[in-house]
């Protein structure tokens, strides 16, 4: 398994960015896939996206266009770029990552959360 935390969340306005940050407390390299989920209140967690450790990214389609995610092997670090935020954007961002030792198609791994909140 591998420790994740997560930083970067805050408020901002609709229309602004904001970068979330996922270091790892070790090498992500090998790691087979990193994603990020949010949760907002009253909701079920839901999967953002996710990049696996070959470069292949996947979106929910609410967020097509607007976030990108990506991982800097140097820095043992997977980020998310969030730009053009809407109100239901707003949530707890988790970051989570499936390890080696993981059965395939499950994240052992999760982060604390950080907060997004986009006000209108």
């Amino acid at each position: 398994q591998v420790q994740l935390v997560e930083s970067g969340g805050g408020l901002v306005q609709a229309g602004g960015s904001l970068r979330l940050s996922c270091a790892a407390s070790r090498s992500i390299s090998s790691i087979n896939v990193m994603g990020w989920y949010r949760q907002a209140p009253g909701k079920q967690r839901e999967l953002v996206a996710t990049r696996t450790s070959g470069g292949r990214s996947n979106y929910v389609d609410s967020v097509k266009g607007r976030f990108t995610i990506f991982r800097d092997n140097a820095k043992n670090t997977m980020y998310l770029q969030m730009n053009n935020l809407k109100p239901e954007d707003t949530a707890v961002y988790y970051c989570a990552a499936e390890t080696e030792t993981d059965r395939r198609g499950t994240f052992g791994s999760w982060g604390q959360g950080t907060q997004v909140t986009v006000s209108s």
